[in-house]
């Protein structure tokens, strides 16, 4: 029978106690981080753009997830009107809330489009949860403009997560009834438009992963949304 000599096995058990200090640190930092951390290159993309070129008082902000982040067309869908557009890939309600100082304060809009929502259902945040989250941006926002009109882009039917419509449609419907009956709130309606007579979504409305819009869906959004964008500004 052989045995390990026994400096040999001192090193070994120290390098496993250093392997799992290093895992146990890492962890640590992580944690200390936040999950809001993978955003944080983006939004610094956003200041970084708006240091160079300031962006103007009174127009119409755009706030929310990939929707936004990906609509590559707003300028010339909507090209009369004055937007900025802080659409963040895979954002969530407590993502913008958590950086509202960021991505909201600074610009002063004369009005607030929001989409926002979808991730938080699909990662299992209850309608409840949405609606809550919607009246703490809004309580937000009315503490800096009292009068500021707040627009919500409804979830949409993406053929994609269509095992989610129930939920997606629970969740509409809550934030259109509340929003029904506040002063300066809207409700963006996209969810019947995208789909078809038998109540199945619009197949030609997605890009490939039948979770996004394709331009096609976007101008679906343009057509609805317009009327409550007011005058355009040029």
């Amino acid at each position: 029978m052989s045995c390990m000599p026994a400096t040999d096995k001192t090193h070994r058990t120290r390098a496993c106690l250093w392997a799992i200090l290093a895992l146990l640190a890492l962890a640590s930092h992580v944690k200390a981080q936040g999950p809001e951390s993978r955003f944080e290159k983006q939004v610094q993309a956003y200041e970084a753009a708006d240091r160079a070129t300031p962006p103007p008082k009174g127009a119409i902000l755009l706030v929310g997830d990939s929707q936004f982040f990906r609509w590559k067309t707003l300028n010339e869908d909507l090209p009369d009107y004055t937007i900025i557009n802080r659409g963040v890939d895979s954002f969530q309600f407590s993502d913008i809330l958590h950086f509202f100082d960021r991505l909201v304060l600074p610009y002063q809009p004369r009005m607030i489009v929001l989409h926002i929502g979808g991730n938080d259902v699909h990662n299992g945040k209850p309608a409840e949860r949405v609606l809550e989250d919607f009246k703490t941006f809004v309580a937000k926002v009315r503490a800096i403009q009292p009068n500021t009109p707040i627009a919500f882009s409804s979830l949409t039917p993406g053929p994609g997560r269509w095992d989610e419509a129930d939920r997606r449609k629970r969740t509409n419907k809550m934030l259109k009834d509340y929003i029904a009956t506040q002063k300066n709130l809207h409700f963006i309606d996209l969810w019947d438009a995208m789909l078809t007579p038998d109540g199945k979504p619009r197949e030609e409305l997605w890009v490939a992963d039948r979770i996004h819009p394709n331009h096609d869906g976007y101008l679906v959004r343009v057509k609805i949304m317009r009327p409550l964008l007011g005058k355009p500004d040029r």
